[in-house]
């Protein structure tokens, strides 16, 4: 689209421009009084129609379901929930998914929605804050390409699910006498927990799959495993083949991606519940430890696992939207999502623990806790070993489990890689959208190469809180100060009430400006008062890897000031004050995509404004505060 501050009267029959300046020097805001005709429409948006839309509103429904509802539910939360209280962890997370979760994911909704903008675009709504776009999306990038590794290892699983015994449910000679079987039972599985043996589970993982080195130091990370590079580049094939065509193709494959692992879920969660002794595993699971709520670990680690869990301040939301049909009830599919991404972790915590308590069952033990081990191997380590204890067809049940993670991995992938396309496809309108894609994916292979060496998941540890954890909190502070501050929740209402024709209430006004951002300082502030040198395994990274690890967070958090910076530097010359000003406005093509649209927002807000004018005496700093929350 063109940009519209730089339109200017050609003749007499346009419609006069009403001009706003900071000072003598200021950026003119160029804001028509009257709509242009329908000729001069089609003359000034000749990419518009360009854009695709969603086949349907329930693909973009699913869609956002395949991207929010993934691995995170299914192997971290129950564990989560385990380690900070069991079921007294819920209070936490239910209290957050209110006041962070469900506000940030309408928010996200309601921006790419109303602007039909990508993940950088979109802050046209204040240039001065565009770095957010950029950082969240180098953030996608490291997490797309680690991702992916993990989509590897359960192709790997999968077709190792295929033997007519499962390769990790037994010992081999060469793993010496410390190794016991994990389809062991009794006395068996009781050596297993001890800590001089190693289950075979986690010896097949460790040093058949991944090869992993016992030091970066002294061994380096070494080189590709190859049968993971090939389930790698299936990993990426499949990715390429969904989005090939955009929202068109990825749109009806999102029925399977999101509607599948429900599937098999629930297929698993009849199979938990029928094994001896799943009733104290569930009940372990739920049971609160109410102690634990007046730790701060509980509630850093429930802000953690909503904010991650349902992918909010990366981007992928405000993409997805802004494929949908202008005036689309994001406001219900905002709430049907987060409901049910609550949901899937609640049943994935009764499916896991139901199993666990089995497990606890066959050995003889009460405590159920030391039958699990958690970590970064869990899915590879715990579940296996679980699956290879049942009596009837284990296989069977590998390949549910492993297809399921597959098709959550692929689900969120296919968005993170979305929206790196879209601002690749916004920027670049006349390349073709098939080589975006396999440009994407050959470089997202080749970076992944690296996650799948001995010393893989030692880099995946180092990128995963510096390219990933640390940044997104930075960045989602920031896109919240922009959106609830700079551009203004009652804007923001506005909007949504010319769009959807609904009233914005208190609570999500509330949280935009007041409560989630605070909730998201304090968590960054724990992080930094609590934060440890980063290590593996217990072991500390070298020093080497850890500046890498800081250079990296440094380039993505720099993105936030390189912007802004560029921003005042594209203001007409002026008072510093006056240029941070005007770059803090919205663009004047700020809105629809549609210019007729486009031309009666700016109506709307103008009679909103004199609406309002109309009522104001005085201007004091609490009437200020509270009229951009209220209105």
């Amino acid at each position: 689209m063109k940009d519209l501050k730089a339109e200017t009267p050609a003749n007499g029959n346009l419609s006069k421009l009403e001009t706003s300046r900071c000072g003598s020097s200021g950026e003119a805001l160029l804001k028509p009084s009257t709509p242009p005709t329908v000729l001069e429409l089609s003359e000034l948006s000749p990419d518009q129609k360009a854009r695709d839309n969603w086949g349907s509103s329930l693909e973009f429904l699913m869609s956002c379901i395949a991207l929010s509802v993934g691995l995170g539910n299914v192997w971290r939360f129950p564990f989560t929930a385990l380690e900070n209280g069991g079921g007294a962890f819920l209070i936490p997370y239910l209290i957050v998914l209110f006041v962070v979760g469900k506000p940030i994911y309408y928010m996200e909704m309601l921006l790419g929605q109303f602007s039909s903008r990508g993940i950088v675009q979109v802050f046209d709504f204040a240039p001065l804050m565009r770095g957010v776009g950029y950082s969240q999306l180098l953030a996608l990038g490291v997490l797309a390409t680690y991702y992916a590794s993990v989509m590897a290892l359960t192709l790997r699983y999968f077709f190792d699910s295929f033997a007519a015994e499962l390769p990790w449910s037994y010992c081999r000679p060469e793993w010496g006498d410390g190794c016991v079987g994990a389809a062991a039972t009794g006395e068996g599985l009781q050596g297993s927990l001890s800590k001089n043996f190693s289950s075979s589970s986690q010896l097949y993982l460790q040093r058949i799959v991944l090869n992993e080195t016992s030091s970066l130091e002294t061994d380096g990370i070494g080189y590709p495993s190859s049968s993971l590079t090939l389930m790698l580049a299936l990993s990426w094939l499949t990715v390429t083949l969904i989005i090939i065509r955009g929202v068109k193709s990825s749109g009806k494959a999102a029925y399977v991606l999101a509607l599948f692992p429900y599937v098999v879920m629930f297929i698993l969660l009849i199979r938990a519940v029928t094994l001896p002794g799943a009733y104290d595993g569930v009940m372990y699971f739920l049971t609160p430890q109410w102690d634990k709520l007046l730790e701060p670990v509980v509630w850093y680690n429930a802000v953690t696992q909503v904010f991650f869990s349902l992918a909010v301040c990366f981007g992928v939301i405000i993409m997805y939207s802004s494929y949908n049909r202008f005036g689309h009830n994001v406001y219900r599919d905002a709430n049907i999502v987060t409901t049910l991404d609550t949901f899937t972790s609640l049943l994935s915590g009764v499916i896991i623990f139901g199993i666990l308590g089995n497990l606890a069952h066959e050995s003889g033990t009460k405590d159920i806790a030391s039958v699990v081990k958690a970590g970064p191997g869990l899915a590879f380590i715990s579940y296996p070993e679980a699956i290879a204890k049942f009596k009837v067809m284990p296989q069977i049940f590998s390949l549910l489990f492993f297809a399921m993670l597959f098709m959550l991995g692929v689900g969120s992938n296919v968005g993170m890689v979305s929206c790196i396309m879209t601002v690749l496809k916004d920027q670049f309108v006349n390349l073709k959208l098939w080589i975006i894609v396999v440009c994407l994916s050959v470089i997202g292979f080749l970076v992944g190469l690296v996650y799948i060496t001995p010393g893989g998941q030692h880099i995946i540890t180092l990128l995963d809180f510096h390219g990933v954890t640390f940044v997104s909190l930075v960045s989602a502070i920031f896109e919240l100060i922009a959106v609830g501050w700079i551009y203004g929740t009652k804007r923001l209402c506005q909007d949504a009430e010319y769009m959807l024709n609904i009233k914005t209430s208190k609570y999500y006004r509330i949280c935009w400006s007041i409560v989630t951002p605070m909730v998201m300082v304090v968590i960054l502030v724990y992080t930094l008062l609590t934060m440890r040198p980063l290590s593996y395994n217990g072991q500390e990274f070298p020093l080497p890897y850890r500046v890498f690890g800081w250079c990296v967070s440094g380039v993505i958090i720099g993105q936030l000031f390189y912007w802004a910076c560029h921003a005042n530097y594209k203001q007409p010359k002026g008072s510093l004050k006056c240029r941070i000003s005007n770059s803090a406005k919205p663009h004047a093509d700020w809105g629809p995509l549609d210019l007729k649209q486009l031309m009666d927002y700016q109506m709307f807000l103008r009679n909103k404004d004199d609406t309002n004018a109309r009522g104001l005496k005085h201007r004091c700093l609490c009437y200020t505060v509270g009229d951009r929350i209220f209105g």
